[in-house]
């Protein structure tokens, strides 16, 4: 049984929030889940996989975006994606 893998793309300082929440609602699950964070301006990786981003996003095992985001949204993605992996 592999871990999620739950990125975000911080686009702006607004965002910084959507990371807290990311946090706080993968909290639960910390053994089931990898948090990785990227910043646009700073961190590059994102770009190869993803490209361009304007907009704060997290993506769930590469795979599944959003870029629509609310606490309710964020706990309800990482819990499904948890409950998926088994």
């Amino acid at each position: 049984m592999g871990k999620v893998e739950i990125e975000f793309i911080n686009t702006c300082s607004c965002c910084a929030s959507y990371e807290e929440m990311i946090k706080k609602a993968a909290a639960p699950y910390k053994d089931q889940v990898n948090l990785k964070f990227y910043a646009a301006g700073k961190d590059m990786d994102y770009i190869r996989k993803y490209g361009m981003v304007s907009k704060g996003t997290m993506i769930i095992n590469g795979k599944k975006k959003y870029d629509q985001l609310n606490q309710e949204i964020i706990e309800r993605a990482i819990k499904e994606a948890v409950e998926e992996q088994g």
